[in-house]
């Protein structure tokens, strides 16, 4: 990556593979955090690793551990029994 501080929506969806319009929709959903600039996004630099997966925030490490728990809660058994085959 260049030493840029903010990224373009265009630049983000090149480096992610996706379209630019699927970047958009991240933003709006609050996936992705952007400053808006007039009729235009931001995208931190800081945010990138983020986007790209390298770092998990607070919120997305408690949203998996839920998602794990009621994973375990729903069908501990049966992955017991498939961990014992």
């Amino acid at each position: 990556m260049s030493q840029k501080d903010y990224y373009t929506v265009s630049e983000l969806a090149q480096l992610l593979g996706i379209s630019r319009i699927a970047v958009f929709k991240k933003i709006k959903k609050g996936q992705i955090k952007a400053i808006k600039i007039g009729r235009n996004f931001a995208i931190p630099k800081k945010e990138i690793t983020s986007v790209l997966g390298q770092t998990l925030t607070t919120s997305q490490k408690t949203l998996i551990n839920k998602a794990v728990e009621k994973t375990l809660k729903e069908y501990g058994q049966a992955l017991k029994m498939l961990g014992d085959a």
